[in-house]
This record gives C-alpha cells, structure tokens and sequence, in this order.
C-alpha cells in the first residue's frame, strides 16, 4: 500500500480519535465452542478453527494448538504493522518472511512440576526483508513495528484477564 493510500485511509481516523478518544475505544471479540472430546471450535468470521490438545500433551496432532494459534496471531499482527509502518515512512518493503518461535515446557501444564511454568517462557520473534533499507532505516521499522504491534505490546506488558463461569440459562 502507497504511503499516500494509508495516509488517506488513516488521516480521517486520527483527527476522529483526537477529536473524540472514546470512538477509538472499541472492543474485539471472539467466541468459542467446546466440543465433544477435548477441543474447542473458534469461529474466526471467515473460517471455523478447531483447537485441540498438542501432541506433547496427548493430542494427536489433528487440531489446531492454541499456543501455534498466539504465535500465529503474533506474525500476523506484526507483518500487519510492520506493512503499515513502511508504508507511512515510505520504506519499500518488495516482501520478506515473519517467524515467531516460543519455549514451553508441557510439565507445567500437565501438573508434572508445580515449579515449571505454565505458558511461554520466551518467545522470538524475527522478519527476514526483501528492501533496499539501510541498516537505520531497519532499525526504525523494527522499533516502530514493535512499539505499534497490537499483539507483541499484549504479551510484553501482560495485559491484566479476568475469567469467569457462569450457567447456560
């Protein structure tokens, strides 16, 4: 997308959310459904994901891991951001590869060892560019690229979730 494209899409956008924050406050959702066996069906609004139990914790490799899914959710929203923030610089990005990678340990979420964490104890997170850029001009997209990405901000500053359980009525 030409810097001039984004500018225009987006130049509206901001002078609305300076004039009024509040209309930039908006709230995404997402819905699941449990399943027979242990899984959980995730409607995406354009295709229904199926999530199921990882392989080093006894599921049989045919369902989505939503730890695949996060780091998934990750490159998505980083080579979103990344797109978004060469085009506003004028950067041309031809193309690249984004790559996440994360470290797990499955005793602490099969209860094997109260003492191993639970969830991701580090997480990668790599672009590999096709761009003429120069070294600074690399170092302004990744600074940026993670600054403004909505995912990478969400994991870093471990954003407070509460969870409930309430009854079908």
């Amino acid at each position: 997308m030409a810097e001039s494209t984004l500018s225009a899409i987006q130049g509206p956008l901001k002078q609305k959310y300076r004039e009024d924050p509040g209309a930039a406050l908006v709230t995404l959702r997402a819905t699941g459904h449990l399943d027979d066996g242990v899984s959980c069906t995730v409607d995406t609004g354009r295709a229904i994901a199926t999530a199921g139990l990882h392989p080093a914790t006894g599921g049989d490799g045919s369902q989505l891991c939503s730890g695949d899914m996060l780091l998934e959710a990750l490159v998505a929203c980083a080579g979103v951001t990344l797109r978004a923030v060469s085009a506003s610089l004028g950067i041309e990005v031809r193309g690249g590869t984004v790559r996440a990678e994360g470290d797990l340990d499955f005793r602490g979420t099969l209860a094997v060892d109260k003492a191993a964490p639970v969830g991701f104890a580090d997480i990668r997170l790599a672009f590999e560019l096709d761009t003429d850029a120069n070294e600074e001009q690399r170092g302004t997209l990744l600074k940026l690229t993670e600054r403004y990405c909505v995912v990478l901000q969400t994991i870093r500053t471990a954003t407070p979730c509460e969870a409930s359980i309430s009854l079908f009525t």
